[in-house]
């Protein structure tokens, strides 16, 4: 059985902030603090989860954590991320409500790091399947990309997201992910060209320098050193902990994967390299006629690499920098750029030529990722958006404006959808609904977006009318309009405390936020709003080959010139939060908080101030005093019995009646006051979280209660366990014991009757076997008495006629009795022609008989054995007979050739494919070896191939088997080998003869006896021709051409090992080493 928990369980501080008891900042903070020292980074605030950043990894994301959580209530196990994201997939899942999961909190807090982990928990859970499992990966390597572009280091975070984004995922009716659609918001392009001291420029620019290879970045037209490039800042171009090079591989992978095309990964690596080339164009002044100065590019080697990166002819885009055209209506006009405008116009095409390159990569990924299905789609938005920021050196521009009156809207959309959820369960319940006072801060909205006195409709007018346009006319313009709005504070205006306050320096002006004041500096507002790009720059870009500036750039279009003003930054992202917040109130909402412990970025610290800082602006407390407005607590009927049942004797340890019934018994024997909760229709609704405590507290006390009553019984039985088995286990070692004893009894009386019984046929047998012995005795003493008694009769019988025949009897009697002896003893003789065992004669007068017989004996079994030979065995024992007349005695290589056979064919000549042609170019072979044939200028050998017929041998090359040499056997006049175990041999031929004329050949083999045996016997068969000649000798001469050397045999030990080496000593001697014996 499942044992289920709660939050209540176990828990570390308080696990949901409704319950905290006293409420208010303070206590808050200590909550927040004590589960964060106890590595508790998530807290509940009803259903919205409070995500601390710890700073490090914990074991608290693995596989085995998924499933914990998956298909759990929510409030069934301590606080965590998955059990959000586990609710709000099972009620878009099972119940077809459209969800979105809003994740707001300063940079650095981990915003990005909750969106990966809410996807990969969805992920995790749905379906799987293989077009299931491709579109899950795509989504989630979505976030690789648009982290490198849309990402950087700063001073918060080393991974700080520059821009706002929702995601859409779609669902099919069974759960499983279809696609996505992707919105992002107000991307940072101003870090673009400037960063502040301490962070970096987006993740791409350093990710391209430092992972893409050399040829890449040749054909890119870049350089790995970060400090050629004025865009890239170098004092914090490294960061501990970021490996560029790795994530430029991962992001490379990521591009795959969603589905770009290796055309589109280079046009976007050349658009990066083109931003980073625009960086580091600069411009000096030059004098015209008329007195103004005009912009001219300095070094023009950056502008033309740009050029050709884009497809750019340089002279349009030089003229761009330093000449503007303005048109109205029908007439045109062309001004020259000053240095500082043409700094202007550089910095405004590299943050829009990024801006749109961003854009298209988004709408990119959207045309790979969206559903291809028509039907009706479940739909889960994921936003991860900046939160409200307030710089405490005042130096809050026009960024952080946009940036909090988002979280403004997102503030109050929160407040809206929390009341509702809560009216909306309290209907469904069927308890009485009570007005929830609060902050409602639509007022602070309107003082922004109101489209008549708004600021930033005052901003846009600003931007749009004629004259001179100043921040401080801008300022001037809303010290007039909103001077009477209470939460808006300058120098001039009626609320101001100029005379108290000197926090409100001039060229500023405060909000009154529901997270606290901000003071902005209205410097730079009118330019950021306006965010020109002069229309010669876009119609230089337009006319670019590269394939993506078209689509970037549609406006230069010269055949759709529109002269009307593109709308300002603040009117763009007004309408996109419209959207935004429509798209969110259409859909349930699901709330992460994040909050970074310090600014340290380290694990371990936690500062009150800052996280103070953050539960103001997030609007924490507040959130909580919403929520315990009316009832703090609720719990389902169910979960209440089963949690507090042991309080009630009527309810434990079973109810037997309705959940609702029980808890009412409940209640009422626990004398709850009845003003402190309330019947729902399947809930408990619980007032003060006091009476909550305290129900825990005496559950607490009866599960010690049942603790000690379970120990107990458990003790007991323990015990009566353990004596029955005592008494069993007695039982049967008695029994065992008895068995054992009857057995030695028995073993006794055995042993004891045995030996008696062994005792008593010992004395019958031996009794038996007297009588037998006696009886035996006596026909023994009969049969000798008679014996004798015939002897006598039969020798007076013949005693007459024994004198006279007897001696030559006896003789014949034992000269038989020798021979059968002796014959017999010649069986034992083997039929071996090689053994020449004998037995030795008995007698001398056998003497000629066993020699004779011994010789007859021989040659009949040499008979027997010669018959048992082939003729071809008969060929080779004849040669091997012819070998030892030849060599016996006179060779000492001779003994070791004894035993191995004559193979004559040793190369297999008939079979080997190479040697076909030489096959067909001579007759029948009788022998074919490899020998070396010995130069006579260094006596080193050459591998050669030894044939041998019937009528000439023949010399061919070992690799090719070109004939080299053919000798008629006729010519041959004699052979020359040494008496040592050396293989030389010299063929001398017969001067005059055809064949002298190249003199005698040398030659050495390993089967020096086989082959003269086979030219001795050659000479023996011819009829025609003479028996050649064999010489052995140590020292013969040897006629090679004109000359005669002498070849001298030597015993000495040659270098090169065991084999004989030949050396020449003069022009008349070769001398060959022979190995000792």
């Amino acid at each position: 059985m499942e044992v289920k928990t709660s939050l209540l369980d176990n828990m570390i501080g308080v696990g949901d902030m409704v319950l905290l008891e006293p409420l208010n900042e303070d206590s808050f903070i200590v909550n927040l603090r004590n589960r964060f020292d106890h590595n508790e980074i998530y807290t509940y605030i009803g259903s919205v989860v409070i995500s601390m950043n710890p700073y490090r990894s914990l074991p608290i994301y693995t596989p085995q954590k998924v499933e914990e959580y998956r298909n759990r209530n929510f409030y069934e196990l301590s606080p965590h991320i998955y059990a959000l994201a586990d609710e709000a997939y099972r009620s878009l899942r099972d119940q077809d409500k459209d969800q979105c999961i809003l994740i707001t909190g300063e940079s650095g807090a981990g915003k990005t790091e909750a969106s990966k982990l809410v996807m990969s928990y969805v992920a995790a859970v749905c379906g799987k399947g293989q077009e299931v499992n491709k579109v899950k990966e795509q989504l989630l390597q979505s976030n690789p990309v648009l982290e490198a572009f849309g990402n950087a280091k700063t001073m918060r975070n080393d991974n700080s997201s520059r821009f706002g984004k929702y995601m859409d995922i779609e669902f099919d009716f069974k759960g499983d992910p279809l696609g996505g659609v992707i919105s992002n918001y107000l991307l940072e392009k101003s870090r673009v060209c400037k960063q502040p001291r301490g962070e970096r420029n987006f993740h791409i620019f350093y990710q391209l320098l430092s992972g893409a290879s050399d040829d890449t970045l040749m054909k890119l037209k870049l350089d790995r050193d970060f400090s050629k490039y004025n865009y890239l800042s170098l004092d914090s171009a490294n960061v501990n902990g970021l490996d560029d090079a790795a994530s430029f591989r991962t992001v490379r992978n990521a591009m795959q994967i969603v589905g770009f095309m290796e055309a589109e990964v280079q046009s976007v690596l050349e658009l990066v390299a083109a931003i980073l080339k625009l960086g580091n164009i600069e411009f000096k002044p030059e004098s015209r006629v008329n007195g103004f100065d005009e912009s001219r590019v300095k070094d023009k080697n950056d502008l033309k690499e740009m050029c050709e990166l884009l497809g750019i002819e340089q002279s349009v885009l030089e003229r761009a920098f330093s000449y503007r055209t303005v048109e109205a209506k029908m007439e045109k006009m062309s001004t020259t750029l000053n240095v500082a405008q043409a700094y202007y116009a550089r910095d405004a095409l590299a943050k829009n030529l990024y801006s749109r390159l961003f854009s298209w990569l988004v709408t990119r990924i959207n045309e790979s990722i969206k559903a291809q299905a028509k039907t009706r789609h479940k739909v889960m938005g994921v936003l991860d958006i900046y939160g409200f920021e307030i710089f405490e050196d005042g130096d809050n521009s026009f960024e952080q404006f946009i940036i909090n009156y988002c979280n403004e809207k997102l503030q109050q959309i929160f407040i809206e959808l929390t009341l509702r959820e809560e009216q909306e369960e309290y209907i469904r319940e069927d308890i009485e609904w009570t007005n929830i006072e609060y902050f409602n801060n639509a007022v602070i909205c309107d003082l922004i977006e109101n489209n008549q006195n708004g600021i930033l409709a005052m901003l846009d007018e600003e931007c749009l009318r004629p004259g001179t346009v100043t921040d401080d006319t801008f300022l001037d313009k809303l010290n007039t309009i909103c001077a009477e709005h209470q939460h808006f504070e300058s120098r001039l205006n009626k609320n101001s405390k100029f005379l108290t306050d000197h926090s409100l320096p001039h060229s500023c002006f405060r909000i009154q936020h529901y997270a606290g004041k901000v003071l902005y500096r209205v410097e730079g507002f009118v330019d950021k709003n306006n965010d020109l790009l002069y229309r010669d720059l876009s119609q230089a870009m337009y006319k670019a080959t590269h394939s993506l500036m078209r689509q970037l750039f549609p406006e230069g279009n010269p055949a759709k010139v529109n002269l009307k003003r593109p709308p300002t930054a603040g009117f763009q992202f007004k309408a996109s939060v419209g959207v935004l917040m429509k798209n969110l109130q259409t859909k349930n909402p699901n709330y992460i908080r994040c909050i970074k412990p310090n600014d340290k970025k380290v694990a371990h610290i936690f500062t009150d101030s800052l996280v103070c800082h953050q539960v103001r602006y997030l609007g924490l407390v507040e959130n909580v005093r919403v929520r315990r407005a009316g009832y703090a607590f609720r719990q389902p009927y169910e979960s209440c019995l089963e949690r507090y049942k042991m309080l009630c004797k009527k309810t434990w340890p079973q109810w037997r009646g309705p959940a609702r019934d029980g808890v009412v018994v409940l209640l009422t024997d626990c004398s709850v006051p009845t003003e402190e909760f309330a019947y729902g229709r399947s809930k408990i609704f619980i007032r003060n979280p006091r009476t909550l405590f305290t129900l825990e507290e005496r559950r607490r006390a009866c599960l010690e209660d049942l603790a000690t009553l379970i120990q107990k019984i458990y003790r007991g039985w323990k015990s009566r366990t353990h004596f029955l088995l005592l008494k069993k286990s007695q039982v049967v070692v008695a029994a065992w014991y008895r068995r054992y004893a009857q057995q030695n009894k028995y073993q006794k009386i055995k042993s004891a009757t045995l030996v008696m019984q062994s005792f008593i046929r010992g004395w019958k047998a031996r009794n038996i076997l007297r009588q037998l012995k006696y009886e035996k005795r006596c026909k023994e003493a009969v049969t000798t008495i008679a014996a004798y008694w015939h002897g006598t009769q039969v020798r007076r019988e013949y005693r007459k006629f024994f004198r006279a025949n007897a001696g030559k009897k006896i003789y014949d009697f034992t000269i038989q009795r020798i021979m059968q002896k002796y014959f017999l003893g010649l069986k034992t003789t083997t039929m071996s022609p090689m053994d020449n065992t004998w037995p030795a004669k008995p007698y001398g007068f056998l003497e000629g008989a066993h020699t004779q017989l011994r010789r007859i004996f021989h040659l009949w079994r040499c008979k027997k054995y010669r018959g048992q030979f082939t003729e071809e065995k008969k060929a080779v024992y004849e040669e091997k007979l012819e070998a030892s007349e030849i060599f016996k005695d006179k060779k000492a290589l001779y003994p070791s050739s004894v035993s191995q056979p004559f193979k004559g064919d040793y190369l297999e000549i008939q079979k080997n494919p190479k040697y076909q042609k030489l096959n067909s170019a001579v007759e029948e072979v009788l022998l074919a070896d490899l020998v070396n044939k010995i130069n006579r200028a260094n006596g080193k050998g050459s591998p050669r191939l030894f044939l041998l017929t019937k009528s000439n041998f023949v010399l061919a090359d070992q690799k090719t088997g070109q004939v080299k040499a053919s000798v008629p056997l006729p010519d041959l006049a004699s052979v020359s080998v040494s008496t040592q175990s050396d293989g030389f041999f010299a063929l001398k031929l017969k001067e005059g003869s055809a064949s002298a004329s190249k003199g005698d050949f040398l030659l050495s083999s390993e089967h020096l006896i086989e082959i003269i045996t086979k030219l001795h016997h050659i000479g023996t068969t011819a009829a025609d021709r003479d028996q050649i000649n064999i010489d052995i000798s140590d020292e013969f001469l040897v006629q090679f051409k004109q000359d005669k050397v002498c070849v001298k045999f030597i015993q000495g030990g040659p270098k090169n090992g065991n084999s004989a080496a030949c050396k020449r000593k003069n022009n008349r001697l070769l001398e060959v080493s022979v190995p000792s014996p």
